[in-house]
Order: structure tokens, then C-alpha cells, then sequence
């Protein structure tokens, strides 16, 4: 994980996201950089627009707790629909008792 956050700083510092920098940042971290995952993590973020994907990212996130909260409200009034229902057919049950 320190190696995104490494490359997540460096992008909201105005920096570039290169191996040199990221190995700099992780080394001032306390961490001891591995060269692969320094090469992975400069490669993945090639050609990348950061500030899209974080967009992009937030919205996703928002949107499923937005539906959620809508289905609950939905699911509301059919609940009470189907205990209106029963309630009703219960009442019809005792009248059709008493007229045998």
C-alpha cells in the first residue's frame, strides 16, 4: 500500500511519478524501496490521468450508497402494503364467520 500512497503524493505534490522519485519518497518514509515494485508501480501509472481515475473512484463509491438508501425507501410502503393487505383479509375472514 505504501507504494500507491508514495505515487498518490507524489501526484498531489505537482511531482512526477518516475522510479528516482518514488524510491526518494519511500526512502524518506522510512521504507526500503523494492526495485521491481518501483518498476511495476511507475508502469502502472504511465499514461495514467490521476485525477480522472480518483473522480471516477468517488462517484463509484457514492452511487451504490445512493441506491441503497432508495431501495430501502421503496421497500417501505410495499411492506406496509402487504400488512394492509393482511390486515384486510383478516377483517374479511371474521365478517365471513359471522355469516356462516
Amino acid at each position: 500500500m505504501e507504494y500507491v500512497y508514495t505515487a498518490m503524493l507524489i501526484h498531489k505534490a505537482g511531482g512526477k511519478i518516475d522510479e528516482a522519485t518514488v524510491t526518494k519518497v519511500l526512502e524518506a518514509a522510512g521504507v526500503k524501496p523494492d526495485a521491481a515494485r518501483v518498476k511495476a508501480l511507475v508502469a502502472a501509472f504511465d499514461g495514467v490521468d490521476v485525477e480522472k481515475v480518483i473522480k471516477e473512484a468517488s462517484v463509484m463509491q457514492v452511487a451504490p450508497a445512493a441506491e441503497a438508501k432508495a431501495e430501502k425507501r421503496e421497500a417501505k410502503p410495499e411492506a406496509n402494503k402487504e400488512e394492509e393487505k393482511k390486515s384486510q383479509d383478516q377483517a374479511a375472514a371474521g365478517l365471513g364467520s359471522l355469516f356462516g
